[in-house]
């Protein structure tokens, strides 16, 4: 099994930035995609960006893209994701994730195609 632990979020005022991170151990895949989600209350969990391992190919939800970017360290064996020009909206807990089905991360933007999540972490953005 996988083990996800995210760990960055917090609170910040709108245009701050925030980096979460997530440290993956026990891997059992070789070739995988992992993503991270969020969810705010009453919601539906939503994808917010995906990356190939190791940085081949990444993706982004409308809504992030340019703001966000996510990035790994396959040394640390942990992907994070940079959360520039903060707004309201992004308050959520986000969740980070591993998938072993998608060949790319455009294609892996659907939570039902990762099996592995991490406990979240919540972002809390202020007006």
């Amino acid at each position: 099994q996988v083990q996800l632990v995210e760990s960055g979020g917090g609170l910040v005022q709108a245009g701050g930035s925030l980096r979460l991170s997530c440290a993956a151990s026990g891997r059992t895949f070789s070739y995988y995609t992992m993503g991270w989600f969020r969810q705010a209350p009453g919601k539906e969990r939503e994808f917010v960006a995906a990356i190939r391992w190791t940085g081949s190919s990444t993706y982004y939800a409308d809504s992030v893209k340019g703001r966000f970017t996510i990035s790994e360290d396959n040394a640390k064996n942990t992907v994070y994701l940079q959360m520039n020009s903060l707004k309201p909206e992004d308050t959520a807990v986000y969740y980070c994730t591993i998938s072993p089905y998608c060949s790319s991360a455009s294609s892996c933007a659907n939570r039902r195609q990762y099996d592995f999540w991490g406990q979240g972490t919540q972002v809390t953005v202020s007006s």
